[in-house]
């Protein structure tokens, strides 16, 4: 049993200061008094949250959890990401994926990975898939994952106008989309088709074209890196605006080139009427970020870090974003569009993934599945094979 004292509570809905009880891995009791006598329960330990703002564990929605890349040759395929890389970045839940290759890593290493990351004490989930089409799976459809892998909520990331994925056809992702839609249905999961976006002179259209062409729910689509430059987050905030569900990539930042800052991109989506709601945000950390010629030919790679989640939070609230608003899209939102039950909020019968963090938004504290990973800012639980 943990108690936390005297801690501003962020659910994310700013509800002052609580105490919080926390008990067999849930949020057992919240109040503004929570009195329990050392004498009668010992095991009890106790957390002063005092100057601290609690909010719920973060949720990213995409992570390359076995490493991704690999576009530079052998030698530049990403590592596999650790425990405490994601616990010490506020990440308590992740979705894990495969990228451009889908040859030297597949859906058996990925979800193996998911359950040794369930083990060592975070929650995980996967998509299965990769840029390519006929994407990888693990039986012989996409369909067939969601409903028999419990891992399994959708399918993704599919490549859509990128030079590195199969340029696939409307057919090829209305019929993933379908597929990914009635393996939801029939399992009780999202169903949602995930895609990447790229660089290419088609941007977001053939998913417009998608919505407008056949029945599919807007909220079984979900792209991702709408920031990577102007001519795909100017047709993401119209996508956005008329329903449809977007995903911003926090490790992409604007450093002289065509993207958008994230916390740039959150505030205007705001300041354009779009819900939170509609909106997540996700690292792509462990995944490779190549930078391309007009040649196509690779000029620079870097690996993406799960620490720009909170470093987007700290920048939404220094741009004027207050922080109940801030964390939604790395917290209520991707729990709500993902299905993900007792997630994404401070409440009573919730999962126990709460992080407090300081008054410059550092993280102090990280408790997930009602375990302490982090105190004091110091890791107190890594991964079995970590140093």
């Amino acid at each position: 049993m943990i108690l936390i004292k005297n801690v501003e509570v962020y659910a994310p809905k700013y509800e002052g200061i609580k105490s919080i009880l926390i008990a067999s891995g849930k949020i057992c009791y919240i109040s503004s008094e929570i009195d329990i006598p050392e004498k009668n329960f010992p095991e009890v330990q106790v957390v002063d949250g005092s100057g601290l703002k609690a909010i719920p564990g973060l949720i990213d929605l995409h992570v390359h959890i076995i490493g991704g890349g690999g576009e530079g040759g052998y030698n530049t395929r990403a590592p596999e990401l650790m425990l405490s890389q994601l616990t010490s970045s506020g990440i308590t839940t992740c979705v894990g994926l495969l990228g451009t290759d889908g040859t030297t890593r597949n859906m058996a290493n990925l979800i193996a990975k998911c359950r040794a990351l369930e083990i060592e004490g975070i929650t995980t989930y996967s998509w299965t898939g990769c840029y390519s089409v006929p994407t990888r799976t693990i039986t012989d459809s996409a369909r067939n994952d969601i409903v028999l892998v419990d891992k399994i909520i959708g399918v993704g990331e599919v490549a859509v106008s990128d030079h590195r994925g199969s340029h696939p056809s409307e057919q090829d992702l209305i019929h993933l989309a379908s597929e990914a839609r009635v393996g939801g249905m029939l399992s009780g999961k999202c169903g949602i088709l995930h895609m990447h976006l790229g660089d290419g002179k088609k941007g977001l259209t053939p998913i417009t074209d998608l919505v407008e062409t056949y029945d599919m729910p807007m909220s079984n689509l979900l792209p991702t890196h709408i920031n990577r430059n102007q001519r795909v987050y100017k047709q993401s905030i119209e996508y956005a605006k008329n329903g449809g569900f977007i995903d911003i990539t926090t490790g992409i930042r604007n450093e002289g080139d065509d993207a958008v800052d994230p916390n740039e991109a959150y505030k205007t989506m705001l300041s354009n009427g779009i819900s939170p709601y509609h909106i997540t945000m996700s690292s792509d950390s462990g995944g490779s970020m190549p930078i391309f010629d007009e040649k196509g030919n690779l000029t620079k790679l870097t690996v993406g870090s799960p620490e720009t989640d909170l470093q987007c939070i700290k920048d939404c609230v220094n741009s004027g974003i207050a922080l109940e608003q801030a964390i939604i899209p790395l917290t209520e939102s991707p729990a709500e569009l993902l299905k993900f039950k007792n997630k994404g909020k401070l409440k009573e019968n919730y999962d126990a993934d709460i992080l407090l963090l300081d008054d410059k938004l550092n993280i102090n504290t990280v408790i997930a599945k009602g375990k302490l990973m982090v105190k004091d800012y110091k890791v107190q639980v890594r991964g079995t094979f970590e140093q």
